[in-house]
């Protein structure tokens, strides 16, 4: 019972070829997953210097009476 059977052992061996067989596929992928990763971080760092030079009210013309107002 505390023994692996044959098909525990074709898993492993599976998941073992699949992982590490032929051409660095485990490294592509973590190639992959780096690229990916890069690539989030630069469109978030891209959203944040959006909203940081626009700021929705400040940004938008005013008529002649708002800004006599905002001088008072």
């Amino acid at each position: 019972m505390g023994s692996l059977s044959i098909w525990h052992w074709l898993i492993v061996i599976v998941l073992a070829m699949l992982l590490f067989g032929g051409r660095g596929k485990l490294s592509g992928l973590m190639g992959d997953a780096a690229k990916g990763i890069k690539a989030f971080r630069e469109g978030l760092k891209g959203e944040d210097e959006d909203k940081g030079t626009s700021d929705g009210a400040a940004s938008l013309p005013r008529a002649d009476a708002e800004k006599d107002d905002l001088k008072r």
